[in-house]
C-alpha cells in the first residue's frame, strides 16, 4: 500500500514539475524516458541546451530535503542514461546539463515548496563527452 501511495505522490510531483518547466519557458521533449538502465523523469530543451531533469517529491523533510536524494549513485545513473539518450538521438554535440526539481508537499498544503536547481551536478564518470 505504501509503495502505491509513494508512486501516486511521485506522479503528482512530476505533473507539477512539468507545469513549472513550461511556465519557465522550457520545451518538454520526453516524459518518464525509460531504458534498461532506468528512468529520466523529464528531458527538456532550455534554448539550445538539453536538460535532464530529476524530480524529487516528498511529504516531509524529516529525512532531509528531497533534492538531497540525488546522491552520487543517482547522478552516475542519470549520467549514463543521458549519454545513451544523446547517442541514440545523434545529439552528442549539443550542450547538456542536469537539473533537479525538489518538491516538498507538506500535509494540507495545496502547492508544494519548489526548489529548481539548475545545473545541479556535473556528469559523473570517466570520459564524459558533455558538460
Amino acid at each position: 500500500m505504501k509503495q502505491w501511495l509513494t508512486k501516486l505522490l511521485g506522479n503528482r510531483g512530476e505533473r507539477f514539475a512539468a507545469r513549472h518547466l513550461r511556465r519557465q519557458g522550457f520545451r518538454i521533449l520526453s516524459r518518464q524516458h525509460t531504458s534498461r538502465l532506468g528512468e529520466i523523469d523529464r528531458i527538456v530543451l532550455d534554448g539550445d541546451t538539453i536538460v535532464f531533469v530529476d524530480v524529487k517529491t516528498r511529504r516531509t523533510d524529516v529525512a532531509g530535503r528531497p533534492d538531497e536524494a540525488a546522491d552520487h549513485a543517482k547522478q552516475k545513473q542519470l549520467t549514463r542514461l543521458a549519454l545513451v539518450y544523446l547517442k541514440r538521438h545523434g545529439l552528442l554535440e549539443r550542450r547538456a546539463r542536469f537539473d533537479v526539481i525538489s518538491l516538498l508537499w507538506l500535509d494540507g498544503s495545496r502547492q508544494p515548496d519548489v526548489c529548481h536547481l539548475r545545473n545541479a551536478f556535473s556528469p559523473v564518470g570517466v570520459g564524459q563527452m558533455f558538460s
